[in-house]
């Protein structure tokens, strides 16, 4: 997000959008102080607004928006880890294989296993595209995958631990 805006800019009231969105400190990744800056951020305010509004600096609130930013990165690797790992679907897909193959390979695990996914064979490839970054070049998979589908349909890809 950029730092650019205007020198008289206000902040809104951080009490009432962390209450609004529902922070709990007790239960979140994040602390109170990281969850204020990332409510700012996200509704445009300048890190050195924030600073000002804080009483710290702006590498200070840098500092804390990278933090909390990794945090909810981790927190999201969280869940799609137990995700996977507890999906009553789980194919591995090995280096080499055609990202074309694989729809066909999880179609055939979830018709075993009693589990819908939704989506089509052009979705499925995206979303094991996308998931798996540089593991896949073009239609080759390059890393070993796990693609996992929970009871709902929701499609979990990992890469190979040694390749995360």
């Amino acid at each position: 997000m950029s730092d650019a805006g205007r020198d008289d800019e206000t902040v809104p009231d951080v009490d009432q959008l962390l209450d609004r969105a529902g922070f709990d400190p007790e239960t979140s990744v994040l602390t109170r102080r990281q969850a204020e800056v990332l409510a700012l951020r996200e509704r445009g305010v300048r890190q050195s607004t924030i600073a000002d509004f804080l009483g710290t600096s702006r590498a200070n609130v840098s500092s804390i928006e990278a933090s909390a930013r990794t945090n909810v990165e981790k927190a999201r690797e969280t869940v799609t880890f137990v995700d996977a790992l507890t999906a009553p679907v789980r194919v591995e897909v090995p280096a080499g294989s055609d990202l074309y193959d694989v729809p066909k390979q999880v179609y055939d695990a979830c018709d075993a296993s009693g589990v819908k996914v939704n989506q089509t064979a052009p979705d499925l490839m995206k979303i094991v595209s996308d998931a798996a970054g540089d593991a896949v070049e073009g239609r080759e998979v390059r890393e070993q995958l796990f693609v996992g589908v929970t009871s709902d349909g929701r499609v979990r890809v990992r890469r190979h631990a040694d390749g995360v």
